[in-house]
């Protein structure tokens, strides 16, 4: 895959031999001189990757991937540090302000390339929900993006495997007081485990006697329930080539051993932190696609998703020969309910009816809200006598008792209208099923309303 790489640099010679070793491997890259520029073209979403050097005059790489990560606009998009100081230290600060990586110079051009690689796979998997998730602006909801990035990356839930027993409780010692660490010594049982256990994060020895490890890291790669689960190596120092093939197959980061403490428990926070972010982002969109398809007053589902449901129901009818029964309900003189107590009033009588509703009809019918005190309830699977029953049984429902309204707990009592049709001609659309019981409704409004009709033979 290529990406759009900004290298962040100070030094012209620097800028100019990362430019050439990444143009050779095929990515685009853009350049800034200092932090400021650098932020000014993450925001205008000018990157997929940042790398980003420490030492820097006016804003140094911490400062400016703290900003980059305090943004919501640019939080998302991975940050390397590329420096000359490599103390764990300062390995530490950039993973605390919030990078990805921090690589030592000079880098090897695999290094850099798979780093970049890898980084910019993850972005990739974040962008199309970042965008869905946005969305959700314009129907109400509260900024998604600034509430993801104040996810924490503490106490999360991780799985070690690691089937030499001390060097596992080592690890898990480390992480202890900011995460709950589990160990799992079989390799064979870590698939499972990981895939049912609702972790945050996996870490995998490469040391395993007996086991390819990076044969686990592409079977949790391959399965649906593990596939966004992050996943950390660890690995000795001289086994670069490994770390290396694993970042490429979808690794999200690694630490060499001998482990530094401090470091270990920041690029853990960095996983755990990434899995919440993109958890929420999921949240997210779902909640906007359950607006979308859900009338806010009641909580039915609303017209749109009625009818993109009833095209599907009529298409599966008409060539299967299944039964599919309408019903059109409309509430009797509801608009003198607006008119003489108000629309707050007008609106609790909605909610009521709404409930009332859902609990006269089955699991596979779906209840709608039409359109002002308009309802309709689609019945697969059902003939004309059972449609009239369950009819019957909404209208009891509704006129059985009043509805309570207003701070003075005043009694209404309600009637419903409901109009019957069915699916029964090769050429029935949504739209003549629906004019059909419409037709109904408008019959047992003549005949005097708070009755069942159905369509005429």
């Amino acid at each position: 895959m290529t990406a759009r790489v900004l290298v962040v640099d100070d030094t012209p010679a620097n800028v100019k031999l990362l430019q050439v070793r990444l143009t050779a491997e095929y990515f685009e890259v853009v350049s800034a001189t200092n932090g400021y520029q650098a932020l000014e073209l993450a925001e205008r979403s000018a990157c997929d990757i940042i790398l980003l050097d420490v030492m820097m005059p006016g804003m140094d790489g911490f400062e400016t991937c703290r900003r980059l990560k305090a943004n919501p606009a640019t939080h998302h998009i991975p940050v390397v540090m590329i420096t000359a100081l490599d103390s764990p230290e300062d390995r530490v600060q950039g993973l605390k302000a919030g990078a990805d990586d921090f690589l030592t110079k000079p880098v090897s051009d695999i290094a850099v390339a798979t780093r970049v690689r890898s980084l910019s796979r993850l972005k990739l998997m974040t962008d199309e929900l970042r965008l869905r998730a946005a969305s959700g602006r314009h129907m109400g909801i509260d900024d998604p993006l600034a509430a993801a990035i104040q996810v924490s990356g503490e106490n999360g839930r991780i799985l070690i495997v690691d089937d030499r027993t001390e060097a596992a409780d080592r690890t898990r010692a480390i992480l202890e007081g900011h995460h709950r660490a589990e160990i799992e010594t079989r390799p064979q049982e870590a698939l499972f485990r990981a895939a049912e256990g609702q972790y945050d994060c996996v870490m995998i020895s490469l040391a395993l006697n007996g086991f390819d490890p990076l044969r686990l890291c592409s079977q949790l790669r391959s399965l649906d329930r593990t596939r966004d689960l992050p996943l950390l190596l660890v690995a000795e120092s001289d086994d670069t080539a490994r770390v290396l093939r694993g970042l490429d197959m979808g690794v999200n980061d690694y630490v060499l051993r001998p482990i530094d403490h401090d470091e270990l428990i920041a690029r853990a926070a960095t996983q755990v932190r990434r899995r919440r972010y993109t958890e929420k982002l999921r949240d997210n969109v779902q909640l906007s696609v359950t607006m979308a398809v859900t009338d806010p007053l009641t909580g039915l589902h609303n017209r749109r998703y009625m009818e993109a449901h009833l095209r599907t129901l009529v298409g599966q009818g008409v060539e299967n020969g299944r039964a599919l029964s309408v019903l059109v309900l409309d509430i009797d003189y509801f608009k003198s309910i607006n008119d003489d107590l108000g629309h707050d009033a007008g609106d609790e009588v909605l909610r009521q009816f709404a409930a009332r509703l859902r609990s006269c009809t089955r699991g596979v019918d779906l209840a709608c809200r039409y359109g002002g005190e308009e309802f309709v309830v689609v019945m697969p699977e059902t003939e004309v006598p059972v449609a009239l029953r369950v009819g019957e049984r909404i209208r009891q429902a509704i006129g059985r008792e009043p509805f309570v309204v207003g701070p003075g707990r005043q009694t209404i009592d309600m009637t419903v209208s409901i109009g019957v049709a069915v699916l029964e001609h090769p050429d029935d659309t949504p739209e003549r099923l629906l004019k059909r019981a419409d037709h109904a409704l408008y019959a047992a409004k003549r005949e005097g309303r708070n009755r069942v009709a159905a369509e005429a033979a």
